[in-house]
């Protein structure tokens, strides 16, 4: 299950396991916003998984702010986890992340640029163009909103987080 954490301005930052977020919370970092309907219990407290975890000091951001990092778990996520050449569902430990544009011709790390991949496709593509080889993307590449990057991963937890990912667009 996973958190979402919100700016002390209620702007959404960043997905995190339960976890961290309860310790967040228990540290005193965080105040909790909502929470599931599962509890989990030590020897002597039991707590509730928090959903939605608010940061309880101002985090300031200058770069990209609210919008979705380019992370390699944000990039399966918006793919669904499956190759944009050749359409194969793939395990999260199987996937690859390929650059259209390869690094070394000047091909950057940005939502526009990387997609999912199979190992035989991206072995296939190697470090030419889709022109050259004459491969196709299945969807063009670019950055998610938070609630279509929210609305792939956690169904569940989408109607909780609404609210919040409503306001990031």
């Amino acid at each position: 299950m996973r958190t979402l954490v919100l700016n002390a301005g209620y702007e959404p930052m960043q997905l995190v396991s339960w976890q961290r977020a309860l310790c967040l919370v228990l540290s005193q970092k965080a105040d909790i916003v909502a929470e599931y309907d599962r509890t989990i219990r030590s020897v002597t407290k039991s707590f509730s998984l928090p959903s939605v975890v608010r940061l309880k000091r101002y985090v300031h951001i200058v770069r990209n702010f609210g919008l979705v990092r380019c992370t390699r778990k944000n990039i399966l996520l918006r793919d669904r986890c499956e190759c944009q050449y050749c359409g194969v569902q793939l395990s999260v430990n199987s996937a690859t992340i390929d650059h259209v544009i390869p690094r070394s011709k000047g091909g950057g790390t940005t939502w526009n640029n990387v997609v999912v991949a199979c190992h035989p496709c991206n072995r296939k593509k190697g470090n030419r163009s889709l022109d050259r080889i004459n491969m196709r993307l299945r969807s063009k590449p670019q950055r998610p909103s938070w609630k279509e990057l929210m609305g792939q991963s956690v169904e569940d937890s989408l109607y909780e987080w609404l609210p919040y990912i409503d306001y990031a667009g």
